[in-house]
């Protein structure tokens, strides 16, 4: 992965996700009911608690010991035990079909965009949704060139959107992004 992210507001944090696909994988996997930054500044907590991690030690973890160093002060998300036991299947997961090497999901025999939705969607707590935004993410600021990406991502893969975290570049783009989502829930709100 050659590119720099800007998610998290810390430089180390930011580093990691930029360069370890496993650690961005993980990210989006702990990004739902905690803020953006503080989901994908998860996975720097844990390289700096375990001491460093790749797919084959998390998927040999129990998940209560992955869950007790989730809890540590600051929590990794607030469900640490239900998030740690999708770290663990997620890391298997990789382990089982991608010899541990999680770039391989977007570069194994030089995907198409549908096809690398298709295996992200097969991979535990990645549904429809979180597998496009992930997919748009790697095509608009990963280098991710596979044909027909755009057009798997649905709306989030149009150019300008401002609808998740694929879109955010800075600290004005996270908040466009926030707002986006505040008035989506709004109108999801007052058409119940």
């Amino acid at each position: 992965m050659d590119h720099q992210l800007h998610f998290t507001g810390d430089e180390a944090a930011d580093r990691l996700l930029s360069t370890d696909p496993l650690a961005l994988l993980i990210g989006m996997l702990l990004d739902q009911q905690i803020a953006m930054e503080t989901a994908f500044a998860g996975p720097h907590k844990l390289d700096e608690r375990l001491g460093g991690f790749d797919a084959a030690k998390l998927a040999a973890m129990d998940p209560d010991d992955l869950t007790d160093v989730m809890r540590q002060t600051p929590a990794v998300h607030r469900y640490p035990g239900s998030m740690a036991k999708r770290i663990v299947a997620l890391s298997a997961a990789i382990v089982e079909d991608y010899d541990g090497e999680a770039s391989r999901i977007w570069t194994d025999g030089e995907p198409d965009g549908a096809e690398i939705l298709r295996r992200l969607k097969k991979l535990p707590g990645f549904g429809e949704q979180k597998a496009k935004i992930f997919l748009a993410l790697l095509g608009k600021q990963c280098g991710l060139e596979a044909p027909g990406w755009r057009e798997a991502t649905g709306s989030y893969g149009e150019e300008g959107a401002r609808r998740s975290i694929a879109d955010v570049v800075d600290e004005d783009t996270l908040l466009q992004v926030r707002e986006t989502k505040r008035a989506a829930k709004a109108a999801a709100k007052n058409k119940s």
